[in-house]
């Protein structure tokens, strides 16, 4: 299903333009999907993925209302099954398979240490940390936080991250010729300063290193030459 207006599609800026072929091939469908199976643990760019649309719809090509709509659907249903996963399969489940999906026994470790530490609150803003978002619903279900009231926060949680990331994208899309110009014009300065700072920190940590080994080499040269006054 092609949702995109017709014309051509605006550039987008950097690692966004990777997802430009997904969006316009598919559409609305790309938002849904990438967004859904990343917030049960799939290691997919959902939240770059819902960026990039809002962007689009900045620039015209999309409809911000279904994006932040069909965005906050998926958001919530993913977080469903990662619930229902994480509740009916238990820890040892998650475990077992969750590796394959980068979702290791120490992630799970401190996800379950921030649900212990923050209760139903770090449903809400788990989606903006990176790692919490992909396992909140499974460590949800696995600590046995009762549905409904994690279906609450987890909504409430849903809107704050869509609305958050669809204004912003729709923000930068309406400017996208504008971001796109100065990111292009200043992006090799950007990349030059960069690699000076790098060289910098490079060269402080030898000087350091030299210092360390050179002031641990005199007390044995002291002590080798009072042996030797000694004798």
């Amino acid at each position: 299903m092609h949702l995109l207006a017709s014309g051509t599609a605006p550039q987008l800026p950097g690692f966004l333009n990777a997802l430009a072929g997904p969006l316009d091939r598919f559409g609305y469908w790309a938002v849904a999907l990438f967004v859904m199976i990343e917030d049960f643990g799939v290691p997919v760019p959902g939240e770059t993925a819902l960026i990039a649309a809002s962007v689009y719809a900045g620039a015209g090509r999309l409809n911000v209302v279904l994006v932040g709509v069909i965005g906050f659907l998926a958001a919530v249903t993913g977080d469903n099954i990662g619930f229902a996963i994480g509740h009916y399969g238990g820890r040892a489940l998650a475990v077992r398979w969750g590796r394959y999906v980068f979702l290791t026994e120490k992630r799970l470790d401190k996800a379950e240490g921030f649900f212990d530490r923050h209760g139903a609150w770090i449903v809400v803003f788990a989606r903006f940390i990176e790692g919490l978002r992909q396992a909140n619903g499974i460590i949800a279900g696995i600590v046995g936080m009762p549905w409904l009231r994690f279906l609450v926060f987890n909504a409430l949680g849903a809107a704050l991250w869509v609305g958050t990331w669809v204004s912003l994208g729709y923000l930068a899309g309406s400017h996208i010729t504008t971001i796109y110009h100065y990111i292009t014009v200043y992006g090799y300065y950007l990349l030059i300063a960069l690699a000076v700072l790098l060289a910098a920190y490079i060269a402080w940590r030898l000087v350091r290193r030299r210092r360390r080994v050179s002031m641990s080499a005199q007390p044995q040269e002291g002590s080798e030459d009072s042996r030797a006054r000694g004798s």
